[in-house]
């Protein structure tokens, strides 16, 4: 990783990721790839990925979002391989 990149904070991606989701339109979701590339210059985005997930995990603990698989909302012990990310439905 080149030193001029600097991983975004956990709030920084939290952040994001509900700016994104609530822009969306009711019941669309988003990639969490989304979230990454806003983030990151496009060598780095990739390296991301991961930390995007904590953080969309923990904000579904919170009630703040859902994670879907499959297009349906998982639990988050149950989250796994490809996802998408949502506003909860009001």
């Amino acid at each position: 990783m080149s030193p001029s990149f600097q991983r975004p904070s956990p709030e920084v991606l939290s952040a994001e990721i509900l700016r994104q989701t609530s822009a969306c339109p009711p019941g669309r979701s988003i990639a969490p790839s989304e979230v990454a590339q806003a983030l990151a210059p496009e060598e780095h985005w990739r390296s991301l990925l991961g930390t995007v997930r904590e953080a969309a995990l923990a904000l579904q603990r919170e009630g703040r979002l859902e994670v879907l698989r499959k297009g349906k909302p998982v639990p988050p012990e149950e989250v796994r391989g490809v996802i998408r990310l949502r506003a909860p439905a009001a």
